[in-house]
């Protein structure tokens, strides 16, 4: 039996400084799941087993998940030659999951900000994203989304911050954040 796949898959960006931008593209992931498509999220510059990892696990074979990254933040000005290889095997599966046309929805979740600061050339990207098929839809989540991809994008929702439990000196919680 075919799979019935999208007519036209199209770009999503969740950017901004706000919370937000991976819990939206997971809820996406859970939707399309359930509607019977095949989902592929590559994780940049996170370094973990996230909750979000573990439930990929139990949604498996429909929503695969790779992450690549070390525990802890990269220094984007700077990185550390590992986090630079990391980026750059990620970003190397991400564009075979996309060229391949194989999943329904393809999460590339941080990937912004390794765009901006040059980690992954953002010509290349654009270059990628151009050349998917037809009906694969794109999630490209992370702050500071480069403006060449907020153009090509078909939707770009921005998460502002308006209060942060944060700033009364909550911590991230497991299940909740990771």
């Amino acid at each position: 039996m075919t799979r019935e796949r999208l007519d036209k898959g199209l770009i999503q960006v969740y950017t901004g400084d706000g919370k937000g931008k991976t819990t939206c593209a997971l809820g996406l992931a859970l939707r399309a799941v359930g509607q019977g498509f095949k989902v592929y999220i590559v994780q940049f510059m996170k370094g973990r087993q996230t909750g979000e990892a573990n439930a990929a696990a139990r949604l498996a074979p429909e929503l695969t998940l790779n992450y690549f990254g070390r525990p802890g933040l990269v220094n984007l000005r700077s990185p550390a030659p590992e986090d630079l290889a990391l980026v750059r095997q990620g970003w190397d599966l991400a564009r075979q999951v996309l060229a391949a046309g194989d999943h329904d929805l393809v999460i590339l979740d941080e990937i912004n900000l390794a765009l901006t600061y040059g980690l992954i050339p953002v010509d290349e990207a654009l270059a990628a994203l151009r050349r998917r098929p037809p009906w694969v839809e794109v999630v490209l989540t992370g702050r500071q989304a480069p403006p060449q991809l907020v153009e090509l994008a078909d939707l770009v929702t921005e998460m502002r911050p308006v209060k942060h439990y944060y700033e009364a000196g909550v911590k991230a919680r497991r299940g909740i954040e990771w």
